[in-house]
């Protein structure tokens, strides 16, 4: 099969769709590679790297999506990719429909087949595709709401550890997965005084035991989410529904009582955040203020330590891009139901119904497209 990888072109996205290992890997299957010219630059990786690992190097964008079957990316197609994408194609990264009506429809309109990282599943009824990039993401929210909290910043210049004599920074991650457990281990590293805010009676039970006290797991209600997020100096959205936009669980009221230089950390901004006054920002432009607390909703928080994230994240795609190769697409769909329930767009009609439903647009089964 001839996969194909092009550079990406989201503002300030570095990762890479293919790193060269996952090319050697392929290439040893007997699989035809093409990437864009300077595609890995951001991770460190050259045209070499990728030539001398079995790829060939092609010029442009233009060229990746004439000439490829399965185009393998990172960030949800910008326009201009959705405008190049064909019938007969099958595009495999990240999508987050359910926030994205146009990309939705641009997808539609091309009639290629569009399977997302973020709605493939595993046996555990886990997302083992997007787990990788929820763990990046809940570590750096600590990092960046640790910076954002620094008087410089325009933050309260507090010090989420605190010192002897002063109490510490309160951390509130809301959503105990993936990401806010990775946000807890960081915060609670730090020294910081962790709250996390859970719907599931069983994860709390596991954040407990894995924490052995050092934080406070607490069952989600909205008088909880409304006394701990008063109270804190920065806040984690961390909360997810497969395929389906987030729920906005903190209000404006609540962001409003919060202190003055606080910090707002939305992981779930790529699904449309579960902050009221969230909105969706860039690596340029990472922060806004609103009710007086800063947010930072940046919707590739990974790319900002994209040689790290690209490995991560292809440690979990190769095996998958690995059998659409193989066995080809249909195959390989009809083979894993777990990959299956990754198609998102086929034929132009949305196959996963928590999209359809976020986007008011009309579900077609799986069988049907």
């Amino acid at each position: 099969m001839k996969i194909g990888v092009p550079k990406e072109i989201k503002e300030h996205e570095y990762r890479v769709g293919l790193t060269p290992s996952s090319v050697r890997e392929l290439a040893h299957h007997g699989h035809q590679i093409l990437m864009e010219t300077g595609a890995g630059m951001g991770i460190g990786a050259s045209d070499d790297d990728f030539r001398q690992a079995g790829a060939e190097i092609a010029a442009n964008a233009p060229q990746i999506f004439e000439r490829s079957d399965l185009v393998v990316k990172v960030k949800e197609p910008q326009r201009a990719e959705c405008a190049m994408l064909r019938s007969h194609q099958t595009l495999f990264t990240y999508l987050h429909l359910a926030a994205d009506k146009p990309q939705a429809e641009a997808l539609m309109k091309s009639g290629a087949t569009a399977i997302a990282y973020e709605t493939v599943t595993d046996n555990q009824g886990g997302l083992p595709l997007l787990t990788p990039m929820s763990e990046v993401a809940g570590r750096m929210s600590i990092q960046v709401g640790a910076h954002y909290l620094e008087k410089e910043q325009g933050g309260a210049g507090v010090l989420l550890g605190g010192v002897p004599g002063v109490r510490p920074g309160k951390v509130v991650i809301i959503g105990g997965g993936a990401a806010g457990a990775h946000a807890a281990q960081m915060a609670v590293g730090l020294g910081a005084d962790v709250t996390v805010i859970e719907k599931s009676p069983e994860r709390l039970r596991e954040l407990s035991a894995q924490f052995q006290g050092r934080l406070r797991a607490l069952f989600s209600t909205r008088e909880a989410i409304e006394a701990e997020v008063k109270e804190a100096d920065l806040i984690v959205g961390s909360v997810l529904i497969p395929g389906a936009a987030a729920p906005k669980l903190v209000t404006r009221a609540m962001i409003a009582s919060m202190a003055p230089g606080s910090v707002a950390v939305d992981i779930a901004i790529d699904q449309g955040g579960c902050f009221e006054t969230s909105r969706p920002t860039s690596h340029s432009h990472p922060t806004f203020t609103q009710e007086g607390v800063i947010h930072y909703c940046v919707t590739n928080m990974p790319g900002a330590v994209a040689r790290t994230s690209a490995y991560a994240l292809n440690n979990a795609t190769l095996p998958f891009v690995l059998a659409l190769a193989n066995k080809g697409v249909r195959q390989a769909l009809k083979d894993d139901p777990h990959l299956a329930h990754g198609l998102n767009v086929r034929d132009g009609r949305i196959t996963h119904r928590a999209v359809a439903d976020a986007l008011g647009l009309n579900f077609a089964p799986l069988k049907a497209a």
